[in-house]
């Protein structure tokens, strides 16, 4: 094939990959902008119904649903499942999936009231950030490992307002956590104000109250730009008034 005929088919398919990604962004923000109160929930597609943890996400799951908070996962298996297994069983607020379409794998779960299919890894991952005033790290491997950071990064280098990262399962991030506060804080690679954005617990009620705070503080932030008459400033309101935290 002719050169100059390569590159010109090559800047067509990175014009047209370019539209298909602007597209992918737009039905996000389009299908989520009503969300209000939201809380994102990380874990790992290959822990069974059977398993601890699964049992905990679906708990802490509905609890957060029966206080009003909408639950975000990955929707697909294993803890995102049981997460939105629990807050679909509350029946108060909304159980939503953002999957990926992939041709022989990642199929969603069947406790969804809400599901958004991407077309890119990347854009998927943005939006389950985006619309969450809190982060529920639950056990996990590499993905899980991977959000977890890309969220600490964006609230350490505020690019998304302050939230609660909360690690749920000592026994299993207690290790992580150790070497946080020693090797990461000994070497000045991070600051004990910095190591203070993460919170971890196993008791579901401090759990919830940890993301109560979140909710303040989110609403304080919100009143600071002057947006407390917005769409989404009069939900967090709203909910805030149903919780008793005014």
């Amino acid at each position: 094939m002719d050169r100059k005929l390569r590159d010109k088919n090559s800047i067509y398919l990175d014009s047209w990959s370019l539209f298909k990604i602007m597209a992918d962004f737009v039905k996000g923000y389009d299908e989520l902008d009503d969300i209000g109160a939201a809380v994102t929930v990380f874990g790992s597609a290959r822990l069974k119904e059977e398993n601890i943890y699964y049992q905990k996400a679906m708990e802490l799951s509905k609890k957060l649903a029966d206080s009003n908070y909408s639950v975000i996962t990955g929707g697909s298996m294993g803890i995102m499942e049981a997460a939105n297994r629990g807050a679909k069983s509350s029946g108060i607020s909304e159980s939503i999936g953002l999957n990926v379409e992939l041709p022989h794998e990642q199929k969603g779960n069947e406790y969804l009231d809400r599901e958004i299919k991407f077309d890119y890894f990347f854009v998927r991952k943005v939006m389950l950030v985006r619309y969450s005033l809190a982060y529920i790290i639950m056990p996990g491997g590499f993905g899980t490992l991977d959000e977890l950071f890309e969220v600490l990064t964006l609230i350490q280098t505020k690019k998304t307002p302050p939230s609660s990262v909360i690690l749920v399962g000592k026994e299993y991030w207690g290790k992580l956590f150790e070497f946080f506060a020693t090797n990461m804080i000994d070497n000045g690679l991070i600051t004990k104000d910095e190591l203070n954005i993460i919170q971890m617990s196993d008791d579901i009620d401090e759990v919830i109250t940890m993301v109560d705070d979140s909710l303040k503080l989110q609403l304080s932030r919100i009143k600071e730009m002057g947006l407390a008459s917005s769409n989404y400033g009069n939900k967090l309101k709203e909910i805030l008034e149903i919780r008793g935290l005014v």
